[in-house]
């Protein structure tokens, strides 16, 4: 099961809260459809808050660095926030962390960007 709340900061970054289990079948496309909705409307700076995020599978990390991909080809920026557990586990062994910055809360993820 998938919960994503979408929260915009003061300085115009979109937060996106995903908890629950990232992986194969619809909840990976809710992601996607999402991000897609906020490229439509040219909202560019991105969080993904993990901090209620339990579990991702091999087809979550793929989204996530998708959606990486999307934005930047879009000029924009995509940040992780609150990564931790078997989640951190599994986006550093597949070197997630070496393209996309990690941050501990999603206030620091949307500093600055």
């Amino acid at each position: 099961m998938l919960n994503i709340q979408k929260k915009r900061t003061d300085s115009g970054v979109v937060v996106l809260d995903i908890a629950g289990t990232l992986g194969l079948g619809r909840e990976c496309q809710q992601v996607e459809w999402q991000l897609e909705d906020l490229l439509r409307d040219k909202e560019t700076k991105v969080v993904f808050d993990f901090t209620g995020l339990e579990k991702i599978d091999s087809t979550g990390v793929g989204i996530v660095v998708m959606c990486h991909g999307k934005l930047k080809k879009a000029g924009g920026e995509l940040r992780l926030a609150g990564v931790k557990g078997m989640v951190d586990t599994v986006l550093k062994m597949t070197s997630v962390d070496k393209i996309i910055p990690f941050y501990p809360t999603a206030a620091a993820a949307a500093e600055g960007m």
